[in-house]
Order: structure tokens, then C-alpha cells, then sequence
């Protein structure tokens, strides 16, 4: 059996949770604090990071989401996650970057900096600066994803794909720090709508952490 070492609101754990979901790969939670830095968890994953996956039976240990995601897909046939021609596997792996990277550094990162990180663990408050400035980032990401979706079923062709799961991962943890508007982005609305009524994203809406709570609408799955 798998172990995933995971952090609740860590993005790019959630995107490996929604991977294995889809495949239907099964896979018990191991929660870790990234900034406890265990050296257990270290001698894992030496950058200190989550995700991580164990196989104990296999002696396997995946860390990096790109990386437990490219393994799933070289090794399970099942729902195929980069798919199609050479340039449209090409267009996924770019739009995940897009999300990993760029939507992390401008949104995601900076509402986990600013709303959990500096009340759990530096206990200071939120730069309300900071947090004004994410949420103007967040529409310009928003509006390019309606962009997509005027032109594609899906944010990287007609199929669902990894760009759609890492771009939902980091929505999910942006939409929990009540960190999105969405007014105005019917198409991203709509698209995250449907993801959020998939069975493999159900577990992560229903999960909360101990003393931050999502807004009202983070659950349900028609808002």
C-alpha cells in the first residue's frame, strides 16, 4: 500500500491525491508538517517538501508532485492524465508549470505565507498588502483560464488532463484561505464546479483544518 505524507492545504499533495483518485490507485494519508522537519520525514525527501509516497513493500519513495505524477503515468494505464498527440502532451506539461509555478508563486504561496503560516506557526497577522495583491493576481489567472475554456472543453483540449487536476489543486487551496472573487469568470466557475463534484476531489472539500475555516461556499459544489 502506498503511504502519501501530505499536508491538508499543500497544493501539490492535493494534485497527487486527485492522480491517484482518478486512477483509482489506492493509498493511506500520512499527515506532515512541512516545517517541522522531521528527519525522518527529511531522509524521504531532502528538500523538506510535500508530497511524499512510500511503497514499504517495494521499497519506493517518490517525492516532487511532477515526479509521483510522471511514475503514475508510465506505470498505470488506467485514465491517462497526459494524453494525445505530441503537442498536446506538450500544451498539458506547460500548463501545469503554469499552475505549479506561476499561480503558486502569485496566489497560492502567498495566502499560505499570509493566512496560515503566520498564524501557526510565526504568529504574527496577515500584510493585508500582501493578501490585496494575491486576490488582484488571482483574477488575472481566472480570466486566462475562462480564455481556455472558450476555446477547449477542457483547460488543455478535449479531454480532462494533469493541467486541469494541478490547476484544480491550487484553486481548491486559494478558494479554502478565501482567497478567490469569482465574480465575473462564469467559464472558471462552471469548470471548477464540475471538478468539485468528481468523486476523487469530494474528500478534499470535506476536510478542514483546526483553527482556519473556508468560506461558506467552499464545499458546495453548485457555488
Amino acid at each position: 500500500m502506498w503511504q502519501l505524507y501530505h499536508f491538508p492545504l499543500c497544493p501539490f499533495s492535493r494534485k497527487v491525491r486527485l492522480l491517484l483518485s482518478e486512477k483509482g490507485i489506492g493509498y493511506e494519508l500520512w499527515r506532515e508538517n512541512p516545517w517541522e522537519g522531521r528527519d525522518e520525514f527529511r531522509a524521504m525527501n531532502p528538500a523538506g517538501h510535500t508530497p511524499v509516497l512510500r511503497n514499504e513493500e517495494r521499497d519506493i519513495t517518490l517525492a516532487d508532485s511532477r515526479a509521483i505524477c510522471e511514475y503514475f503515468e508510465e506505470t498505470s494505464d488506467k485514465q491517462p492524465m497526459i494524453n494525445g498527440t505530441a503537442a498536446g502532451r506538450a500544451e498539458i506539461r506547460r500548463l501545469v508549470a503554469l499552475f505549479d509555478e506561476n499561480f503558486h508563486s502569485d496566489v497560492t504561496g502567498p495566502l499560505l505565507y499570509e493566512r496560515m503560516k503566520k498564524r501557526l506557526v510565526l504568529r504574527q497577522s496577515p500584510d493585508s498588502k500582501a493578501l490585496r495583491e494575491a486576490m488582484r493576481l488571482a483574477h488575472e489567472h481566472l480570466y486566462y483560464i475562462d480564455y481556455l475554456l472558450d476555446h477547449r472543453p477542457w483547460l488543455a483540449g478535449p479531454t480532462m488532463s494533469l493541467a486541469d487536476l494541478a490547476a484544480a489543486a491550487q484553486i481548491s487551496v486559494a478558494d479554502y484561505l478565501g482567497g478567490l472573487d469569482w465574480a465575473g469568470h462564469d467559464q472558471a466557475r462552471a469548470w471548477y464546479s464540475v471538478f468539485k463534484s468528481r468523486p476523487s476531489f469530494r474528500p478534499l472539500l470535506t476536510e478542514r483544518m483546526d483553527v482556519i475555516q473556508p468560506p461558506e461556499h467552499y464545499a458546495d459544489v453548485n457555488a
